[in-house]
């Protein structure tokens, strides 16, 4: 019979270890439980968690989950909330992690989870295993695990990270929810355009063409774009899905994210919007670092990494260089341009208080509550742009076939 290795706690909370003799891993917690032991590690002793290692090592092969199968951040948050409650409830941390491990059910993160629960119990920390997964838990989760883990608070860091995360998705959802009617607007534009190009207008120009009449620049301009989407159809999708691609491509490269986030960042309105969500995501990113013990600079590092804007980016690699040259996080927060003065404020008293991260928090809360309603006015702005856009473009379609019959109608009747 297998051998156990185990840690626990007993009845009057002091640490207990030994070896326990077992089928298997839960009857070996049943043992210890029947014995008043609440099991915080168990692995299989020496030659033994040789052997189990090379019986599971088939598990791990690229077929034990779907194939495609990918860990939403949806997952991560939920099993973010649920350890942080199992943990704060008094549980064990890998008895936390098997409960967890469990009741997920999607098979890929199902995997990672047991991946983690085993290294935990083999003896190393959580954050230790969380690295092993990067793609799932980013720096800054992991940082946050190991600043907790080393002040001893891991119970409020996972807490503080669910709340992070569930914030954050929150006004990721209310900024891709404001999006979908203007999505809607454009699409319906252009079916709406391509029907009239290749359907509508094709009749009219058969009829101008009997007439043999002279056709306005503009109608000239709208019949040739008309007879390209007809008459080479099969090469409409190839341009739409290159330009696509070209677009993506440019994008992927740092020169073109910079080019277009600094486009971006200057446009009325929408750069106003983009400068709000990113400051909410800096105030709560940066909070969150420093009030789970994180370095400041460190914090600075991963703050910046978060940020999908470069112009915010960059202004903090240079924050980051002058606050480790001895300036106070302020002032060069304030000179690069970036960041409103209302922030900038906050920070130098929480500096001076001596509580930046309470004050961070705070303007993060204040900055959600802005970025709300920068949505709802940047909604109420698109609305009637898209539709005078619609408006203007099937007028000047409509407006391009009617010229030469208005011609031809003045024409005639001139000559009658």
């Amino acid at each position: 019979m297998p051998e156990y290795k185990y840690s626990a706690i007993d009845r009057k909370g002091a640490q207990a270890s030994g070896k326990i003799d077992a089928a298997s891993d839960e009857q070996a917690r049943q043992k210890l439980m029947a014995k008043g032991l609440m099991v915080t590690t168990l692995a299989l002793d020496g030659g033994a968690a040789k052997a189990a290692a090379v019986v599971a090592a088939p598990k791990k092969s690229g077929f034990s989950f779907s194939f495609g199968a990918k860990v939403k951040p949806d997952d991560v948050t939920i099993m973010t909330r649920q350890l942080a409650t199992l943990i704060v409830a008094g549980l064990p941390l890998l008895r936390a992690l098997e409960l967890i491990h469990r009741q997920e059910r999607n098979p890929h993160f199902k995997q990672i989870l047991s991946n983690i629960a085993e290294s935990v119990s083999q003896g190393n920390n959580l954050s230790e295993a969380l690295q092993s997964h990067p793609k799932v838990f980013d720096r800054l989760y992991v940082n946050m695990i190991k600043a907790g883990e080393a002040g001893g608070v891991l119970d409020k860091v996972l807490d503080r990270l669910a709340k992070f995360r569930e914030k954050a998705q929150r006004i990721q959802k209310k900024v891709k929810s404001a999006m979908v009617y203007p999505g809607v607007v454009v699409t319906v534009a252009v079916v709406i355009v391509y029907i009239l190009m290749v359907k509508v207008v094709p009749s009219f120009q058969k009829l101008l063409d009997g007439q043999k009449t002279q056709m306005p620049p503009l109608t000239q301009f709208v019949v040739g774009i008309s007879k390209a989407l007809t008459d080479y159809w099969y090469v409409t999708p190839f341009v739409v899905f290159g330009f696509y691609f070209f677009i993506k491509t440019w994008l992927s490269t740092e020169k073109g994210k910079a080019i277009f986030d600094k486009i971006i960042f200057k446009l009325p309105k929408i750069g106003g919007f983009v400068q709000i969500v990113s400051v909410s995501r800096f105030a709560r990113t940066f909070g969150t670092l420093m009030s789970s013990g994180v370095p400041i600079l460190q914090a600075i590092t991963i703050t910046r990494d978060t940020l999908d804007n470069v112009v915010i980016a960059n202004s903090l690699e240079r924050v980051h260089d002058r606050v480790r040259d001895g300036e106070p996080l302020s002032v060069p927060l304030e000179q690069t341009g970036v960041f409103p003065q209302m922030v900038t404020s906050m920070i130098q008293v929480g500096e001076e208080t001596g509580q930046l991260p309470e004050m961070l928090n705070r303007v993060a809360d204040i900055y959600d509550e802005e970025v709300d309603n920068a949505v709802t006015a940047l909604t109420s702005i698109i609305e009637p742009v898209l539709i005078v856009f619609l408006a203007v473009v099937v007028g000047a379609i409509v407006l391009a076939m009617f010229l030469p019959l208005i011609a031809l109608i003045t024409k005639m009747t001139g000559g009658a």
